[in-house]
This record gives structure tokens, sequence and C-alpha cells, in this order.
């Protein structure tokens, strides 16, 4: 079943009531489909989820753990991990101590890309890196760092694509898949190594509260592929709140299908796939 405009309403309003979270600025097509979705999963009609919302605070952290469910890849978008090593962070490398945020990690995949890139390229180690999500189940997937078996295939070649291969040149680097990944025949999962374990510190964070404690600035900021599913106006917040908290000459790094609107010009410049803080 498909919900109207109305009873998103009714649902948006009584999930603030009865929980501690506020989906007001949520994208309104987006949180429709979510909502349709809980309905189906949950076997409710409409009227039984706003009574089990109302009744039930387990079940309103369920359904906003399923509403905060968001996909990611290893390496997704080849384009932007090549431009990463051979355009970005060489910029860094003279630098001693460099701070990244990942906002809205998921499941810890693209975490482990960069980590992956960094430790390739020498820098993982001057590296502090925040990872950040609303969802506490998909924290403790990417602390596991443990991925299912059946996307072995597909990450050794995001890996090759990512990795191996130079597009500024005909170099074809010589790098291992097993030096950042194992397999784990016996548990059934892909399991993430030492040498990039442990290396990021996983924490809850709402970009919608905007309630993140940082004693430090960063250089760089990834948000990728989580503010299309807010409203315009959260997320001119949302950049508001990242230029305060990054340092002159720091980087933002978003989803490729993902645009900055024009009144942020005066805070960010476009700079290939990347954008640059003005200063």
């Amino acid at each position: 079943m498909e919900i109207t405009q109305k009873e998103l309403a009714e649902f948006i309003s009584c999930f603030k009531l009865h929980s501690s979270y506020d989906l007001s600025d949520y994208s309104e097509n987006s949180l429709m489909r979510r909502v349709d979705k809980v309905l189906s999963d949950n076997s409710l009609n409409f009227p039984n989820l706003l009574h089990k919302i109302s009744t039930d605070a387990v079940f309103c952290e369920l359904v906003m753990k399923q509403i905060t469910v968001n996909t990611t890849e290893l390496f997704r978008d080849t384009l932007l991990w090549q431009e990463l090593q051979y355009k970005l962070l060489p910029l860094f490398e003279t630098k001693q101590k460099i701070r990244i945020w990942h906002a809205g990690c998921s499941n810890g995949l693209e975490v482990y890309s960069l980590a992956i890139v960094l430790h390739h390229m020498n820098l993982l180690n001057r590296c502090t890196i925040v990872a950040s999500d609303i969802n506490p189940d998909m924290l403790e997937q990417a602390r596991k760092g443990e991925y299912s078996l059946r996307l072995l295939d597909e990450f050794k070649a995001a890996f090759d694509n990512a990795m191996k291969e130079n597009p500024y040149d005909s170099e074809f680097k010589n790098l291992s898949f097993e030096t950042y990944f194992e397999v784990n025949k016996k548990k059934e999962c892909i399991a993430v190594t030492s040498c990039i374990k442990d290396k990021a510190e996983f924490v809850r964070i709402d970009l919608v509260k905007m309630d993140a404690q940082f004693d430090e600035t960063f250089d760089i900021i990834l948000c990728r592929n989580v503010l299309i599913y807010f409203s315009n106006s959260l997320q001119k917040r949302i950049f508001e709140y990242f230029y305060t908290h990054m340092n002159p000459e720091a980087y933002l790094i978003l989803g490729m299908q993902e645009s900055m609107a024009w009144f942020m010009n005066s805070m960010f410049e476009k700079k290939g796939v990347f954008y640059k803080k003005c200063k």
C-alpha cells in the first residue's frame, strides 16, 4: 500500500511525539517509500503503525533503523577513488596530521575503501578518522568489518578498478586484494585485515540534530549519498555545519549524483569531483 501525504504528516507528527527523532526535514518522496516498506515489512496497516509508535518505544527504534538503512559499496564510483588518489590526497602528503570525518558511513565499506587508499599512500598512520551514522546496526557491522562471502567477486572487481588502474598513464599497480581482506569460509564472510581495521572511530551521530561534539576541525569530510534523503533547507544547514567544522583548505566529498545549490557558492568551490572550502 502507498500512504498519502496526509498520512505521512500524521506519521511524522506521531513519531516526533513518541520518539527522540524528528523526520520533518527528510525528503518527502524518500520518506514515503521508507514508511511504505515499514508497513510491508511489519505486516501493519497505517492505523496500527501509529498505535505501535505511540505505545512501544522499542518499536520506534526498530522503525528508525528501518528508515535509515542506507547501503553502500566497496569503492563505489571508481572515478572518485582514482581522483582521490591522484589529485586530492597528494595535497596532504606533507601534512603531519590529517583529520577526516566520514558522515553517514553506513556499513563501513566506504570507510575501509578510504583506509585502503590511505594505507597504500603511506598516509593512514597520520590520519584520525571519525566515521558516523545514526543507525546502530550499521555501525556495529562497520566495527566488525565482516561482509557476506557472496560479495567476493564484486569486491575484487571494485578493488582492481579503483586501486590497480591509473587513469593518467598506463601504469597498472600490482596490489594484493589479500593485503586488505581475508576470506573466512567458516564464518562465510570477507573480513578486513588488521592493517586497516580499527583505524577509524565509529560513533553514532544524528546529522539532523547536528549533535556532534568535536575538539578539532577536519581536513576532509565525506558525506556521500546521504543528503539526497533530506530537504533542501536541511541540506543547507548541514553544509553550513560542515563548513564550521572544516580547516582552511579543507575538502568536502559528496556522492557523484549529488550537487551543491548555488547559494552555497560563497562557502565551497567545486574542484573536479570535490568541493574546497572557501576562505
